[in-house]
């Protein structure tokens, strides 16, 4: 099985806080975590590390983060060979605040907004999964069209021109809360499966494939063959950063495996579950041993 992920790569750290920091304060920290991130580099980095032949396409800059995230990549067996590093372009930085006491992350990203459609190379790829985020347009409609009986997914985190359109050109729309929200407009009540399944009917209507709306420590809502909300896995949470991005590549994962798709979205949900326990998104991705293991558990405390 080969796959092929699109879209954006950037640098993260992240600095551990027992609480948010208040304004005009000097904090120490004992320690924090750098590594790769972005959506579609991170679904590549699981896939890579799960035992999938991976390729990446994207762009950094010929800098020392770029440099970083390029030697990652290649260190887990991605295929780099279309990562372009360009003197023109300064690597993405996000800078994330996590939170310890409840879980959350604030992230500050620096990205030069005027730089799109970086890829530049021809792009000699084929695959059985393709998962794109919405970044290098271009670049993903070329790997789409050409490989248009693959299992196509976009990690759509939010509502914009691209996410549009590459959501129609997809086998699977997997979207956020806040791109549900954005574009049917109508604030989501997680609780309210009604409420969802009319969500789910207008984005399915739009875009005319198979939606998943992720709905963070709530799970996913999906139709199978009803509408159903597929819950998550009960943690701790330390840092939920990439927990999103994780959940899309154990999704290619478990679909690409011939997972039926309320398996797949409760493998995923369970692997995005276990990453927020660990501090730094990339290195909080579980090995496939680890999601097998908590699966069996959970089943176990059902029937308990």
């Amino acid at each position: 099985m080969k796959a092929i992920c699109v879209g954006h790569a950037s640098y993260d750290i992240t600095l551990p806080v027992e609480a948010f920091p208040e304004e005009n304060i000097k904090y120490r920290i004992e320690s924090h975590v750098e590594c790769g991130g972005g959506p579609a580099s991170n679904a590549a980095y699981l896939l890579a590390k799960w035992g999938v032949d991976t390729s990446f396409v994207g762009a950094v800059g010929k800098d020392y983060y770029g440099g970083a995230i390029a030697e990652e990549l290649k260190q887990i067996g991605v295929n780099t060979d279309y990562l372009e590093q360009r003197e023109d372009y300064k690597t993405s930085s996000s800078y994330i605040i996590a939170n310890k006491s409840n879980g959350s992350r604030t992230i500050v990203t620096s990205k030069d907004p005027s730089k799109k459609n970086l890829v530049q190379s021809e792009i000699l790829l084929t695959g059985e999964i393709i998962l794109v985020d919405g970044e290098e347009m271009d670049a993903s409609v070329k790997v789409l069209n050409a490989n248009k009986e693959a299992l196509s997914i976009l990690d759509a985190g939010s509502l914009k021109e691209s996410t549009l359109l590459l959501g129609r050109m997809v086998k699977i729309l997997a979207c956020s809360k806040d791109f549900a929200e954005s574009f049917t407009k109508k604030k989501i009540d997680s609780y309210d499966i009604d409420f969802l399944a009319s969500i789910h009917k207008e984005l399915e209507d739009y875009f005319g494939n198979t939606v998943i709306i992720t709905l963070e420590s709530k799970g996913a809502f999906i139709k199978s063959d009803t509408y159903k909300l597929i819950p998550s896995i009960k943690v701790v949470a330390l840092d939920s950063t990439g927990a999103g991005d994780i959940f899309h590549g154990a999704l290619a994962y478990f679909l690409g495996t011939n997972r039926p798709l309320e398996e797949a979205v409760r493998l995923s949900n369970i692997t995005g579950a276990i990453s927020v326990e660990r501090i730094g998104g990339r290195y909080s991705i579980p090995t496939l041993e680890e999601v097998k293991t908590r699966s069996e558990e959970k089943k176990q405390d059902e029937i308990i």
